[in-house]
């Protein structure tokens, strides 16, 4: 059972949307167990978010933020994860300085918050692959690979909004070349010239309306491929942007990410 009473913010990460605990003064442990996150993350029966988020100590980093995915699984980081919880901290004042330090599971990310919001910095990513040997469906273009805190596919294509997320995501997901699967991203170009994307999110196993890592593996493939340079906005399923700062380092890209890390709302758990 989970406690009843305890307090817990509901936030959204341009449409990716989480369940937040502060665990830095009373611990929180039992929220980590699979059956746990599963109950309150469910859409129609929990609270309902694509993942579940503690802010616990560090003794690394200012604070530390852990990830759990909407079927209990643990993730290495989450880009709008860690907006959120750079927000959040300095929110409630557990961090109480512009720029700060964040212990994830995948290394310690720099953050502050800027007159547009929070903005984290990525560990640098130089697992990248900017060809993949899949076979291409219409209308796609090139497919590419980049570790950025997890493991994506990026799928360039001429028009997401054509593109079967679930049918075309799901498969490419689980291939077996995949060791430990992927997030697939589909990213196109408008008429305009905006760049548009979307996600097939692995733990949530559906489209998300938004992933921050996604949208730095996809900054960083365009970039492979000559397609962008510098910084680059993605307009997120949700319509809301993420935009993603690229500078280069020894073997790799160097990212910043920043974008929307909203408090919904504040409750207290109840009969879950």
């Amino acid at each position: 059972m989970i406690p009843a009473g305890r307090v817990f913010y509901k936030m959204s990460g341009s449409g990716n949307d989480f369940v937040v605990v502060d665990a830095t003064r009373e611990p929180a442990e039992w929220l980590k167990e699979a059956a746990q996150v599963q109950t309150i993350c469910a859409r129609a029966t929990g609270i309902g978010a694509d993942g579940l988020v503690l802010l616990e100590p560090s003794t690394h980093a200012d604070f530390r933020m852990t990830y759990l995915n909407s079927d209990g699984s643990r993730a290495d980081l989450c880009g709008n994860a860690s907006l959120c919880s750079a927000r959040l901290a300095t929110e409630l004042g557990v961090v109480s300085t512009p720029e700060f330090a964040i212990e994830s599971d995948a290394g310690i990310l720099g953050a502050r918050i800027v007159d547009e919001g929070p903005e984290v910095d990525l560990q640098p990513v130089q697992d990248i692959r900017s060809s993949m040997p899949f076979r291409l469906d219409n209308g796609e273009r090139w497919m590419g690979f980049a570790l950025a805190g997890v493991p994506h596919l990026v799928v360039r294509v001429d028009d997401v909004a054509t593109v079967d997320i679930v049918g075309r995501g799901r498969p490419l997901r689980q291939h077996s070349s995949l060791v430990a699967g992927a997030n697939v991203n589909f990213v196109s170009q408008s008429a305009s010239g905006t760049w548009r994307i979307r996600t097939y999110e692995r733990g949530v196993e559906a489209e998300t309306l938004a992933c921050g890592t996604g949208s730095v593996a996809t900054a960083i493939l365009l970039g492979e491929h000559g397609e962008t340079s510098g910084a680059v906005s993605l307009e997120t399923r949700s319509g809301r942007v993420l935009r993603v700062r690229l500078s280069r380092v020894a073997g790799g890209w160097q990212p910043s990410l920043s974008g929307e890390a909203r408090i919904v709302f504040r409750g207290a758990f109840g009969e879950l």
